[in-house]
Protein backbone atom coordinates (compact mmCIF):
# COMPACT_ATOMS: atom_id res chain seq x y z
CA UNK A 1 0.00 0.00 0.00
CA UNK A 2 1.24 3.46 -0.85
CA UNK A 3 -0.01 6.75 0.62
CA UNK A 4 0.77 10.22 -0.67
CA UNK A 5 0.87 13.09 1.85
CA UNK A 6 0.71 16.78 0.88
CA UNK A 7 2.03 18.21 4.18
CA UNK A 8 5.11 20.43 3.75
CA UNK A 9 6.88 20.00 7.10
CA UNK A 10 8.02 16.60 8.38
CA UNK A 11 8.51 18.09 11.87
CA UNK A 12 4.71 18.10 12.24
CA UNK A 13 4.60 14.30 11.98
CA UNK A 14 3.94 12.52 15.28
CA UNK A 15 4.66 8.81 15.42
CA UNK A 16 2.26 6.76 17.51
CA UNK A 17 3.25 4.09 20.05
CA UNK A 18 6.01 1.82 18.82
CA UNK A 19 6.10 3.03 15.20
CA UNK A 20 9.16 4.60 13.56
CA UNK A 21 9.47 6.62 10.34
CA UNK A 22 12.35 5.39 8.19
CA UNK A 23 14.00 6.92 5.14
CA UNK A 24 15.20 3.90 3.13
CA UNK A 25 18.89 3.76 2.34
CA UNK A 26 19.81 3.62 -1.30
CA UNK A 27 19.82 -0.09 -2.18
CA UNK A 28 22.62 -1.77 -4.06
CA UNK A 29 22.27 -1.37 -7.80
CA UNK A 30 24.83 -4.06 -8.73
CA UNK A 31 25.75 -7.51 -7.47
CA UNK A 32 29.28 -8.32 -6.31
CA UNK A 33 30.00 -9.74 -9.76
CA UNK A 34 28.83 -6.51 -11.45
CA UNK A 35 25.35 -7.45 -12.67
CA UNK A 36 22.73 -4.67 -12.65
CA UNK A 37 19.79 -5.17 -10.26
CA UNK A 38 16.50 -3.62 -11.42
CA UNK A 39 14.41 -1.69 -8.84
CA UNK A 40 11.83 -4.50 -8.60
CA UNK A 41 14.51 -6.90 -7.36
CA UNK A 42 16.01 -4.32 -4.98
CA UNK A 43 12.64 -3.57 -3.34
CA UNK A 44 11.73 -7.27 -3.16
CA UNK A 45 14.48 -8.06 -0.68
CA UNK A 46 13.16 -9.33 2.65
CA UNK A 47 15.59 -7.30 4.75
CA UNK A 48 16.22 -3.60 4.12
CA UNK A 49 18.11 -0.78 5.84
CA UNK A 50 17.29 2.87 6.38
CA UNK A 51 17.70 5.84 8.69
CA UNK A 52 15.19 6.57 11.43
CA UNK A 53 13.72 10.04 10.94
CA UNK A 54 11.08 9.96 13.73
CA UNK A 55 10.33 7.52 16.55
CA UNK A 56 7.18 7.08 18.61
CA UNK A 57 7.15 7.41 22.41
CA UNK A 58 7.07 3.65 23.02
CA UNK A 59 4.66 1.18 24.51
CA UNK A 60 1.97 2.69 26.81
CA UNK A 61 2.09 1.37 30.38
CA UNK A 62 -0.93 0.76 32.57
CA UNK A 63 -1.59 3.15 35.43
CA UNK A 64 0.18 2.31 38.70
CA UNK A 65 -2.19 4.34 40.87
CA UNK A 66 -4.34 2.55 43.44
CA UNK A 67 -7.88 3.80 43.44
CA UNK A 68 -9.36 3.86 46.95
CA UNK A 69 -12.10 6.28 46.03
CA UNK A 70 -13.24 5.34 42.54
CA UNK A 71 -15.66 8.27 42.23
CA UNK A 72 -12.76 10.75 42.27
CA UNK A 73 -11.34 11.11 38.80
CA UNK A 74 -7.69 12.08 38.64
CA UNK A 75 -5.86 13.51 35.70
CA UNK A 76 -3.26 10.88 34.91
CA UNK A 77 -0.16 11.28 32.85
CA UNK A 78 0.41 8.56 30.32
CA UNK A 79 3.70 6.73 30.86
CA UNK A 80 5.53 4.88 28.12
CA UNK A 81 8.16 2.16 28.00
CA UNK A 82 10.69 3.84 25.66
CA UNK A 83 11.96 2.30 22.43
CA UNK A 84 15.55 1.39 21.69
CA UNK A 85 15.36 3.15 18.33
CA UNK A 86 16.30 6.84 18.22
CA UNK A 87 16.35 9.43 15.47
CA UNK A 88 19.46 9.09 13.33
CA UNK A 89 19.98 5.36 13.92
CA UNK A 90 20.50 3.07 10.95
CA UNK A 91 17.84 0.35 11.20
CA UNK A 92 17.86 -3.06 9.57
CA UNK A 93 14.21 -4.11 9.29
CA UNK A 94 11.84 -6.59 7.67
CA UNK A 95 10.49 -5.13 4.43
CA UNK A 96 7.15 -6.97 4.54
CA UNK A 97 6.16 -5.23 7.82
CA UNK A 98 6.67 -1.71 6.42
CA UNK A 99 4.00 0.69 5.12
CA UNK A 100 5.15 3.02 2.36
CA UNK A 101 4.26 6.71 2.22
CA UNK A 102 5.32 9.37 -0.27
CA UNK A 103 6.18 12.78 1.22
CA UNK A 104 7.59 15.65 -0.89
CA UNK A 105 8.20 13.14 -3.70
CA UNK A 106 10.41 11.00 -1.44
CA UNK A 107 9.72 7.50 -0.17
CA UNK A 108 9.42 6.88 3.59
CA UNK A 109 8.37 3.79 5.51
CA UNK A 110 6.38 3.39 8.72
CA UNK A 111 7.74 0.35 10.53
CA UNK A 112 6.70 -1.18 13.87
CA UNK A 113 9.50 -1.51 16.40
CA UNK A 114 9.02 -5.30 16.43
CA UNK A 115 10.07 -5.48 12.74
CA UNK A 116 13.47 -3.88 13.42
CA UNK A 117 16.16 -6.56 13.56
CA UNK A 118 19.20 -4.43 14.35
CA UNK A 119 20.18 -0.81 15.02
CA UNK A 120 23.48 0.84 14.22
CA UNK A 121 24.08 3.99 16.27
CA UNK A 122 27.03 6.26 15.55
CA UNK A 123 27.06 9.07 18.12
CA UNK A 124 30.08 10.66 16.43
CA UNK A 125 27.91 11.34 13.38
CA UNK A 126 26.03 14.16 15.15
CA UNK A 127 28.98 15.85 16.91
Amino acid sequence: MQLSIDQKDIEKFLMIGDKVLIKPKNPQTHTKSGLYLPPSVQEGERIQAGYIIKAGPGYPLPSQVEEHEVWKKKEEEVHYLPLQAHEGDLAVYLQNAAYEIIFNDEKYLIVPHSAILMLIRDDELFK
